[in-house]
């Protein structure tokens, strides 16, 4: 068994710069991860606010100081910010942090009885080189996979909405795509998916067609609002500063979405949504034969 933490949008900057992020809420993060000491983190991408500008990446450096010297990996996934203003530049500062990852935008990461596979959101999810290699790996899964996890920036789902007051982003159409591909493939494969997105700053977890969504952008980047509809798996309104930690042990696996609030200029984190999912054992060994 074992806990990972998954979450993003945090926008790392120069603190005096509060509006595209809220400093004091990256760090009380960033601190409260640290302590709880996961075997690793997923970041759902926007690591920084602008890719290209090493002054954020150093801001980055210094505030998750408390990772470094606790060892935590961190498995980040590509976010339109670690683009801008200038890719490749972005992409160098992106994977000097990074240098594990071999200059690969996309890649997979195994641990206990799961599979993660990171995609990276500003190309195809579904063509060319990233979907033949997606598909490749769906098409090749270890039998002892209990749960598959996909992190991207953009979600396939949420009901955020570009013209929101203060802010919003649509699902795309190619992330619509890859939502359909993953819950064809998932009426006939044995372990349960579940993606993890960002790109939208608030918390979502819905289910379509047996595959669980969560978007986690609560990192620190300037709040958005989001529309609760009665069928929706968290219906809490306003602004949702969070993580989630996620507890494995084989075929169970329970979320826990973990709230910040300020109380009397102090934080404070609270369980706002828990969610347990239960996948499909590993079929049974095939006992050798003997000549």
């Amino acid at each position: 068994s074992f806990q990972f933490v998954a979450y993003g949008d945090a926008r790392f900057t120069n603190p005096a710069i509060v509006a595209p992020s809220n400093p004091e809420i990256r760090r009380a993060l960033v601190n409260q991860i640290a302590s709880i000491k996961p075997s690793f983190i997923l970041f759902s991408g926007d690591l920084v606010l602008q890719g290209d500008n090493p002054a954020d990446w150093a801001v980055w450096d210094a505030e998750t100081k408390a990772w470094a010297d606790a060892r935590l990996p961190v498995f980040p996934a590509i976010g339109n910010h670690e683009l801008y203003k200038d890719p490749i530049a972005g992409l160098r500062n992106y994977f000097k942090r990074f240098p594990e990852l071999k200059n690969s935008c996309y890649y997979s990461m195994r641990a206990g009885s799961t599979l993660t596979l990171v995609l990276d959101s500003s190309q195809d999810e579904t063509t060319g080189a990233q979907g033949q290699w997606l598909a490749s790996q769906l098409d090749h899964l270890p039998d002892d996979v209990a749960f598959v996890f996909f992190l991207l920036h953009h979600p396939p789902y949420t009901n955020s909405k570009e013209p929101m007051f203060g802010g919003g982003h649509s699902t795309r159409a190619r992330e619509q795509a890859l939502a359909k591909m993953l819950e064809e493939r998932q009426l006939k494969t044995r372990p349960h998916f579940i993606v993890f997105s960002g790109h939208v700053h608030n918390y979502e977890r819905n289910e379509h067609h047996g595959v669980t969504y969560i978007v986690t952008g609560g990192g620190g980047a300037t709040p958005y609002s989001v529309s609760r509809k009665p069928g929706d798996g968290y219906r809490q309104p306003g602004i949702t500063y969070h993580y989630c930690v996620v507890r494995v042990e084989d075929t169970k696996l329970e979320l826990d979405m973990m709230k910040l609030e300020m109380r009397n200029m102090q934080p404070y984190f609270v369980r706002a949504d828990s969610v347990v999912i239960i996948s499909a054992p590993a079929p049974p060994a095939k006992a050798a034969s003997a000549n």
